[in-house]
């Protein structure tokens, strides 16, 4: 179950990296969606949770800086796919369960 999760993770950070660095180097019109889009995951979490908008608040004052905001965006990310891999597996391991005591 976290093998799993931790490949998921490593590679969509990976993917975050290198849209990351191509959004700085060369910022064409499908790199700055692809960031976009490699965004909206936490950013959509931390919605849910209300604390996006003092996270922009903060970074708009400058109270925060965009490394920071990135690695929050980055724990957000991994914090999403370790809940979806325990609740994967919880539910794998429920219907197995259930399975396995009809039988």
């Amino acid at each position: 179950m976290f093998g799993n999760a931790t490949l998921l993770s490593v590679a969509y950070l990976a993917i975050g990296v290198v849209f990351e660095l191509a959004r700085r180097l060369h910022p064409a019109g499908w790199v700055m969606r692809a960031a976009l889009v490699l965004d909206s995951l936490p950013a959509r979490t931390l919605e849910l949770l209300g604390w996006l908008e003092p996270l922009r608040h903060a970074y708009v004052y400058g109270r925060i800086s965009e490394t920071t905001l990135r690695l929050i965006f980055s724990a957000t990310t991994l914090a999403i796919i370790f809940l979806m891999a325990v609740v994967v597996g919880a539910g794998m391991w429920l219907v197995r369960r259930l399975l396995y005591r009809r039988v």
